[in-house]
């Protein structure tokens, strides 16, 4: 993989053309992720310029199978949610509930969808051994994904107790933060190993 083809793959990470998301105090994602940029794309070129091989990678299949595991259990998870406030007989109540924790889910997506890429960014850079740069490009990633949920499962912890009175919003809150959970587990059991 070239330096050109790692620098693309930098971009869509980082920028993409999409207007930027706010952050609770009013910054915007993309300023909050420059901090981190510099010392991901010296990781990066790092791993490029590196000329250590070996076919060992950091991640073994099954711990690619566990991060792959997330996207469909966050696609059900929200399928489940819009239909459940789509319901006829939804009370306001529930439906108000349902409708924040969908707001929350959507909120961090994109954000967890970009760590995702970098988790598993060895797939596509190869032949690179167990002493990489790439490892700790994969540990930053694992790292700031459980930053980003240990503060969602606080909010929807939040929202789950203003919604207790609510007992269909109660349970889908109740699987939100399941679904934080269980992200959380596969994520600290692949970076134990690191």
């Amino acid at each position: 993989m070239g330096v050109t083809a790692v620098w693309k793959m930098m971009g869509r990470v980082v920028g993409g053309g999409k207007k930027p998301a706010c952050a609770p105090n009013g910054r915007s994602i993309t300023r909050l992720r420059r901090g981190w940029v510099r010392p991901l794309a010296l990781g990066v070129t790092m791993l490029v310029l590196a000329t250590t091989v070996s076919s060992s990678g950091v991640l073994s299949e099954s711990d690619f199978k566990k991060v792959e595991a997330i996207k469909p259990l966050f696609q059900n998870l929200m399928g489940d949610l819009v239909q459940a406030a789509k319901r006829p007989d939804i009370s306001t109540g529930d439906a108000d509930c349902i409708t924040s924790t969908i707001r929350e889910l959507l909120q961090i997506s994109e954000e967890l969808s970009s760590y995702e890429y970098l988790i598993t960014i060895e797939k596509e850079i190869t032949d690179f051994g167990e002493n990489s740069p790439v490892k700790g490009v994969v540990k930053f990633a694992i790292e700031k994904t459980n930053t980003i949920l240990a503060e969602e499962r606080r909010r929807l912890v939040q929202l789950s107790d203003r919604c207790s009175r609510f007992p269909l919003a109660f349970g889908k809150t109740q699987q939100a933060l399941q679904f934080i959970d269980t992200t959380t587990n596969l994520l600290n059991s692949i970076q134990v190993r690191l």
